[in-house]
């Protein structure tokens, strides 16, 4: 025969303790770990504060302001060397991050011939000169009727 097992009882409920009522606080007011932005010092001035500091050469701004959908800004600067241009991005991101801004995207860091920094909106492009003649950007953005590479063909 089957063994048959005697179906279980319900369990009998108690009543649930109360527990003493917890006196409601207003929540902590955490201190903010970043220090406040003053109101003076943009992403665009701090930018050119680090590439300074960096001894980053041949600074140059492109104002994109309602001319493109990418940015507001494009910065490009030089670096003398492949390692100097490499360290002139890495420590523009570190510096961004630390005063809030962010984790900024940068492409082109392994090879330091052309290391661009997307800070959101200003894109910033760090070369080495002689990359940075070759693609031209400030001919690119210019507003000029001949633009600057045509110009240098023409001397």
């Amino acid at each position: 025969m089957a063994d048959i097992k005697p179906a279980k009882k319900p369990a009998s409920k108690k009543p649930a303790a109360k527990k003493p009522a917890a006196k409601k606080t207003a929540p902590a007011i955490k201190s903010a770990s970043k220090k406040p932005r003053a109101p003076e010092s943009t992403l665009l001035s701090r930018i050119l504060t680090s590439l300074n500091d960096d001894k980053a050469e041949q600074i140059a701004t492109i104002d994109l302001e309602g001319r493109s959908s990418l940015c507001d800004t494009i910065v490009i600067a030089n670096g003398r060397s492949s390692r100097h241009v490499a360290s002139i991005a890495e420590h523009l991101a570190r510096r961004l991050k630390e005063v809030g801004y962010g984790t900024c995207h940068v492409d082109g860091l392994t090879q330091g011939d052309w290391v661009l920094i997307d800070a959101g909106d200003v894109i910033v492009h760090v070369f080495r000169p002689e990359v940075r003649a070759y693609y031209d950007l400030e001919g690119m953005w210019s507003v000029d009727e001949k633009p600057v590479r045509a110009r240098r063909a023409a001397r």
